[in-house]
């Protein structure tokens, strides 16, 4: 999660600073990125999926993550916990929870309770660096 907290915070200016971070199944970064949506003009530029299909790419095995883990230093949302789901990955780390849009027990459990593929979930890892890290650009914003 330290490694998603150091990537969260080269995030452009404009987009909320969202860090995701591919481990392979060895332990080894794949991939990692920012929360570009903003920056890029695209609604799909989240973290979680600009890092997955980089992560695809890199890993070797098609699209498939089996047994990789995406660490990210905000909730998944719907978009970005079906992806995970359907790259097959196989945990997901998170930092702090959105209570407004999280997909990974929030609101909603994409992850676990899809049934094509169960993803083990573990959130609040360094949960307040995560929040102090949000809240801090959002009061900057305001």
């Amino acid at each position: 999660m330290r490694r998603a907290l150091t990537v969260a915070r080269s995030t452009p200016q404009v987009d909320v600073p969202v860090g995701a971070v591919v481990l392979g199944p060895d332990g080894r970064e794949l991939a990692c990125a920012t929360n570009r949506r903003e920056s890029d003009a695209d609604p799909t530029a989240h973290a979680e999926v600009l890092a997955l299909r980089a992560a695809a790419r890199a890993h070797g095995d098609a699209w498939r993550l089996e047994d990789c883990t995406l660490v990210v230093t905000l909730e998944p949302c719907a978009m970005c916990a079906g992806a995970a789901v359907g790259a097959r990955v196989g945990r997901i780390l998170f930092g702090a929870r959105e209570p407004r849009t999280g997909a990974c027990g929030s609101v909603v459990d994409v992850a676990r309770e899809s049934p094509l593929h169960t993803v083990a979930v573990r959130g609040g890892v360094l949960s307040h660096e995560c929040e102090v890290l949000l809240s801090d650009f959002f009061r900057r914003r305001r």
